[in-house]
């Protein structure tokens, strides 16, 4: 399983890049992948203070209503 990072998506781009792992990191790349081992690290990193988290906000879709 990989977690994909497309900044074009996140809700929050623009608000939370300064605050970002993507963009201390990297800088603010227009997407990224990373494997469950790569995320698995950089949480680690994160949760030691040595960088910020990840601030990826995804859109949720929004459940099917059907009219009566």
């Amino acid at each position: 399983m990989t977690t994909r990072i497309d900044c074009d998506t996140c809700l929050v781009r623009g608000l939370a890049c300064h605050d970002c792992m993507v963009t201390v990191l990297l800088g603010p790349p227009p997407e990224l992948t990373f494997d469950d081992d790569e995320r698995r690290a950089l949480e680690a990193l994160a949760a030691g203070g040595l960088v910020p988290p990840l601030r990826l906000v995804q859109p949720v879709a929004a459940p099917e209503v059907e009219s009566a």
